[in-house]
Order: C-alpha cells, then sequence, then structure tokens
C-alpha cells in the first residue's frame, strides 16, 4: 500500500492502513464552521483521521494558523489548495443565493483530483457537527458499481416536522427544470427522491472509472448554456448535477448519520431526543448556527473553537 509522503502539515504516521480521509473546506468567511465540525469529529473517535482541509490560495496560512494555534494542534491534517480557475466558464451568475456559487462549494466534483493515496474517502460540508464515530460513516457499505453513498430526502424525520418546512425540496422537481427539453429526455421522473450531497462517501476507484467528475463538469457546462436548474428552487447550483449525473446509481447513508435542514426555518425545532439519537446534525439552509436567528446554536457551539485571530466571531442576540 502507498505509504503518504511526510509534509510539513502535520506528523503523518508511516501507517496508513486504517486512515480514514475527511475532505472539509474552509471558506474565508465561515472558516469557524469547520473548525468545530474538525473538533466534533476527532473528538468523538478513536479512528486515525486524516483531514484534508480545502482551502483558495488567500486563506491557506489562516487555517494552518487556526488548526496550529488551536487545540487542533493535535489532528493530522493536509491542507490542500483548490484552483477555482478549473470552474471556468461552468457556473452561471444566479443572484438569488450568490453565496453557493463560492467555488469551494465545487470541490466535492474534483475528489480524485485533491485527494490520490485513498480508496474510499468522507466528504463533509462545513456546517455539520459529528455526534457519533465517524468510523461508523465511513464503515458504510457501497454496492458495487456505486461510487458515492449520499442521503436520500425521502427518509427525513417524522411528518410533523416536515409540515413546519414549508419550501422544502425532497424530490428532482425541486431543482431541475422540467420545462426543458434538455430535462425531459433524461426520463427522470420530476417526483424522484432527491439526495443531499452535504455528506458523502465516495470510492475513487469508481470514480475514476466511470469519469464522474467529466460527467459533472458535462453538466455544469449545459447549464451554462440552457439554464436548467440556476435558479431553481433548491438552489441546487452543485446538488443538480450530482442528482443527474448519480441517479439510480448510489449507495445510502443511514439516515441518523445525516439529519439536516437545522438551518431551514429558525422556527422549527428539533426534539432532543431526536437530536440526541443523532450521529451527524446539517444546519444546511440559510440560517447558520454561528449567525442570528437559527436554531439549535448550543449543540453547535459546544464544538466551537476561538479564532486564534480574533477575526471569526459568533453572531448571537441570546434572549
Amino acid at each position: 500500500m502507498a505509504l503518504l509522503r511526510k509534509n510539513d502539515d502535520s506528523e503523518i504516521p508511516e501507517e496508513t492502513e486504517d486512515e480514514i480521509p475527511v475532505v472539509i473546506c474552509a471558506a474565508a468567511g465561515r472558516m469557524g464552521a469547520t473548525m468545530a465540525a474538525i473538533n466534533s469529529i476527532y473528538s468523538n473517535t478513536d479512528a486515525n483521521i486524516l483531514f484534508y482541509v480545502v482551502g483558495l490560495r488567500n486563506t491557506l496560512t489562516r487555517i494552518r494558523k487556526w488548526i496550529e494555534h488551536s487545540k487542533l494542534r493535535e489532528i493530522n491534517f493536509k491542507i490542500v489548495e483548490f484552483n477555482p480557475t478549473v470552474l471556468k466558464g461552468k457556473i452561471r451568475p444566479d443572484s438569488s443565493r450568490p453565496e453557493l456559487l463560492q467555488p469551494l462549494n465545487f470541490v466535492r466534483f474534483y475528489l480524485p483530483l485533491l485527494i490520490h493515496q485513498h480508496e474510499k474517502v468522507i466528504y463533509l460540508d462545513d456546517d455539520i457537527i459529528v455526534q457519533g464515530d465517524i468510523q461508523e460513516l465511513y464503515d458504510t457499505t457501497l454496492a458495487l458499481g456505486h461510487a458515492a453513498a449520499f442521503s436520500d430526502d425521502c427518509n427525513l424525520p417524522s411528518a410533523q416536522d416536515i409540515d413546519r418546512l414549508v419550501g422544502l425540496q425532497n424530490t428532482y422537481m425541486g431543482y431541475l427544470d422540467y420545462r426543458k427539453k434538455t430535462i425531459k429526455d433524461l426520463g427522470i421522473s420530476p417526483s424522484t427522491c432527491s439526495f443531499n450531497p452535504g455528506v458523502i462517501v465516495a470510492n475513487m476507484t469508481e470514480w475514476k472509472h466511470q469519469r464522474i467528475t467529466k460527467q459533472l463538469e458535462k453538466w455544469m457546462q449545459k447549464n451554462v448554456e440552457e439554464n436548467l436548474y440556476s435558479s431553481s428552487l433548491g438552489g441546487g447550483v452543485a446538488t443538480s448535477p450530482m442528482l443527474i449525473v448519480f441517479h439510480g446509481k448510489y449507495s445510502t447513508i443511514n439516515p441518523l448519520w445525516h439529519i439536516r435542514h437545522l438551518g431551514w426555518n429558525p422556527d422549527t425545532r428539533y426534539s432532543e431526543h431526536f437530536l440526541q439519537e443523532a450521529k451527524l446534525l446539517h444546519w444546511n439552509g440559510r440560517h447558520k448556527p454561528w449567525d442570528f436567528p437559527s436554531v439549535h446554536n448550543d449543540l453547535w457551539e459546544s464544538w466551537f473553537v476561538p479564532d486564534p485571530a480574533g477575526i471569526f466571531t459568533l453572531h448571537h442576540h441570546n434572549s
């Protein structure tokens, strides 16, 4: 088995047999989210985790400082630069939710280019907290021929919670524009259950074999030309190409490993019991737990690692 080359990012043990690679992005304005996520993962497992922290060039020094000058200094990590020029001509400007067009949202499309020596990889959005042992998520079984596993949007929590999550998208109809011929020609029923690519367990061999990255880029390109999904309700600029490319060809993650929509509506709360059972919490939606208004931010804040540079601060108005 190829050994990792030691580099100056950290002391990486020679033995990489049982290493779990976790890819997570660190965007300039949300770095506190990344650090809280890393802290929660590291604190809840005995597994040997190697964190690939992905950033744009101008943030790399800050990422390193935050890790090395905080309680996270114990972790094994590599800092990876993502070069946004690969996205040139592939993203259609979308004024309704410009934050979804940040280059790092597309890192998940390029996993094999960023990570070379691993067969299986976990990708996580930054607005998550892990309460379980990440080894369990890593042990997710991928069916033969599947390049990835996701959480289905149809195994969402109980109906009474969902009623209050008005406007929630859980079918392909919410992400793709079915008035367009290109979408109709896919032959995918609009009522097909969607999935959420904020938590991914991926098989790199299959990913490369099926040229997943090329396929995703093709659909980005088509969207630039034909506006197939950018302005859709789901705001699914990074989700939509994945829904198309992985349709009918993905394995599923245990639903407790992706409890989401905590950032959907500040008036909707999950029961404490339900949240305790959850292995992974995801504040997808506009209401992030480091901002106001938001819900269940106490769960998030217990993992927060203060910014040694003092740039990232919490915006809470505690009543």
